[in-house]
């Protein structure tokens, strides 16, 4: 796992969407096909605005998978996951293959369905953040590192339903759902190439307890210090706890 660490989030982003265009236009070059996981939430918000805007990219012949979603949201809602994957990257750019995750309908339909598709093909590049307690995707603490499937309908922890109301995507907390479906910490380490892009002071404490603490099912995002091909790009405010103990180059 490389650290890189960036003045601010703009320059955050545009470094990250660099390196995910260069990805999938490699992958096009040599497969004809790119296929990615795609994350959302405002810590994606740069990251997007720029990998969207990028020249080169054959988005027809790109193949996308969704990360998580709400179950019971409507996909109107401004919180789904499917609305803000349609807003700012489907419509965007003219993805044709988009495997979404439908909340309002029975995860155990749901499920299989996307998940045969997504185990058909090896993933070229996954798109992650990691959250304030420290979750990948929606794989809050405990998170479960033992699954081999690709989904799972799993719990959301009160730390991770504050975000999502601090976030601005509800006006209480009554209205955050309680369950959601997410793709396993095993599938996601199964991409061939992962860029996680955490920026903003809020993160700070997660993301010195992932990568400078325990891989540990406590601390999700750890896992990804076991690929050989993550890449995470923080701002300096979200690596501000970090210390000497893991490698981190600082970028311009």
């Amino acid at each position: 796992m490389i650290i890189k660490v960036f003045e601010n989030k703009l320059s955050l982003g545009r470094a990250a969407a660099r390196q995910a265009a260069d990805a999938i236009r490699q992958a096009i070059q040599k497969k004809d096909r790119a296929r990615i996981i795609a994350a959302t939430g405002a810590s994606q918000f740069e990251f997007l605005d720029v990998l969207t805007s990028l020249a080169g990219i054959d988005w027809e012949r790109v193949e996308m998978f969704h990360l998580d979603e709400y179950i019971g949201l409507p996909a109107d809602h401004p919180a789904s996951f499917r609305n803000y994957l349609r807003t700012r990257l489907i419509d965007k750019v003219g993805i044709k293959d988009a495997h979404l995750l439908d909340g309002e309908q029975d995860p155990a339909a749901v499920i299989p369905n996307v998940g045969n598709a997504l185990r058909s093909a090896p993933v070229d590049v996954a798109f992650v953040g990691i959250g304030e307690n420290g979750h990948l995707a929606f794989n809050d603490p405990p998170a479960d590192f033992e699954t081999e499937e690709p989904y799972l309908v799993v719990t959301l922890d009160e730390a991770c339903r504050w975000q999502q109301l601090g976030e601005g995507w509800f006006s209480n907390l009554s209205e955050v759902p309680r369950q959601a479906i997410s793709m396993s910490i095993r599938q996601i380490l199964k991409a061939e190439q992962i860029i996680c892009v955490v920026p903003d002071a809020r993160k700070a404490r997660a993301v010195a307890s992932c990568f400078e603490g325990e891989i540990s099912p406590l601390a999700p995002a750890s896992a990804l210090r076991a690929h050989p091909r993550a890449t995470v790009y923080l701002d300096k405010s979200s690596a501000a706890l970090l210390t000497s103990a893991v490698p981190v180059s600082v970028q311009s």
